[in-house]
């Protein structure tokens, strides 16, 4: 519970979502582990774990329960082992999104793109090395198509900008019989050669971008980071494994052996780091830059559902949030303190790509300007700060309705008294 838990803090403290209106939950669906299920300290459903069909059938029936409940609900999935099924089955009929495979993605492609901006290499010659071709790898890699589409390259064209690296070596289609979520982009222009390490792939790709998702900590080696060092003036990498033990290098290996010329993030937190002088901060792709703004923007504009226009919408508002002192120290992510001005950003890109996608049922906010609108989600922020005032403003107006003068201070809010709802607030579960 307290990955939920957590998780729900966060949409308060980074959008603002009112605490009192989540709700976190954890699945049980049993455990095939007899040890657990004969454990008598055990807390979870001493149960066998429940066929697919068993487990389709609950999140059915759960989905529709939570929806049916609340109608203006938006749901959070995470942590599940496969997370496609449930994404593909649940994404046009309810408000809800995937953490793990959407956020991330959406989080990286926001620093990717100021990566490539800030690399200053044609996005039509961007290569980018992928080493992790699991679940997460391929739906990372496949949100990051959509931005060389953007740019022009056709899908055929967009794909072919990656190679990606799993523990057999290069992705090929000639390779053998391949897992079903590699086959898209699986290489066919080896001409029938196998590399079988990242090193022999550095060397034969020449690569603008080094990508990890493999958490295999160290995979990138000083070898490796030297010689992204002389193939590029500014080598794009990004070593995203967590925790810090597994990530592909440090920032300080990172900065030492590209001799400070990198565009760094990484999915762990590093320290600051004094380079020639210099304070280097390095950048970090945490999920909560997207999914607190991508929830609260389901939320305010009544979303039916969560389009990929919207998640696209939220790392593209990410990577135009930076100020321009951020940008000039080669930043790739916004100062994490602005957390709450970063949200409003992206809160409006999802907004507005709600209103596109015309999945939008707040219609009036389709016809205020950007400026408004930002107001609009300050206003719907909750601060523990200054909520009690809006409260006490609320039980005043309620007061001077209902007795047709303004209330006495013996009849202000006490601690009997309840937090009257907010318009623009649902409750969220994960």
């Amino acid at each position: 519970m307290g990955i939920p838990v957590g998780k729900l803090s966060l949409y308060t403290a980074c959008a603002g979502i009112d605490p009192m209106r989540t709700l976190p939950l954890t699945l049980d669906l049993g455990t095939s582990n007899e040890a657990f299920r004969n454990d008598p300290l055990y807390m979870g459903s001493r149960r066998e774990k429940v066929t697919a069909e068993e487990e389709k059938d609950f999140l059915d029936e759960m989905m529709a329960a939570l929806t049916e409940r609340w109608p203006g609900i938006v749901i959070q999935y995470e942590d599940f082992k496969n997370p496609f099924p449930s994404l593909e089955r649940y994404q046009e009929t309810y408000t809800m999104f995937n953490d793990d495979i959407q956020g991330t993605g959406a989080v990286i492609l926001g620093g990717f793109i100021n990566g490539v901006k800030q690399s200053r290499v044609a996005p039509k010659d961007q290569r980018a090395v992928f080493l992790g071709a699991g679940s997460a790898g391929v739906g990372v890699a496949k949100q990051l198509t959509e931005f060389f589409m953007k740019e022009g390259l056709s899908e055929e064209e967009a794909k072919k900008r990656f190679w990606l690296v799993d523990s057999q070596g290069l992705v090929t289609s000639d390779r053998g019989k391949l897992a079903e979520h590699k086959v898209y982009f699986a290489r066919d222009d080896n001409e029938g050669k196998q590399y079988k390490s990242l090193e022999e792939v550095v060397e034969y790709v020449k690569p603008t971008i080094l990508m990890g998702l493999s958490t295999i900590g160290g995979a990138f080696t000083p070898h490796i980071l030297t010689r992204m060092a002389e193939l590029n003036d500014k080598p794009v990498i990004f070593p995203l494994s967590n925790p810090s033990s597994k990530s592909e290098c440090t920032f300080e290996d990172a900065i030492k052996y590209t001799k400070g010329k990198c565009l760094f993030a990484s999915g762990s937190p590093f320290p600051t780091l004094h380079f020639e002088g210099t304070d280097l901060v390095p950048g970090q792709g945490n999920n909560m830059y997207v999914f607190p703004g991508i929830g609260l923007g389901a939320i305010l504009s009544k979303a039916v559902s969560v389009t990929q226009n919207m998640i696209y919408a939220s790392a593209e508002a990410l990577s135009t949030s930076l100020l321009p002192e951020e940008v000039k120290a080669n930043w790739l992510y916004p100062d994490i303190r602005r957390i709450r001005e970063v949200s409003v950003e992206v809160t409006r890109g999802v907004i507005r790509a709600a209103q596109a996608d015309k999945v939008d049922r707040e219609l009036a906010l389709r016809n205020i300007s950007d400026e408004e609108l930002d107001e609009f989600i300050r206003n719907r922020m909750y601060d523990p700060y200054t909520e009690h005032d809006k409260v006490n403003a609320e039980l005043k107006d309620l007061a001077q309705h209902v007795m047709g003068s303004p209330m006495s201070p013996a009849g202000q809010a006490n601690g009997n008294g309840k937090m009257a709802s907010r318009p623009g607030t649902a409750e969220g579960s994960k």
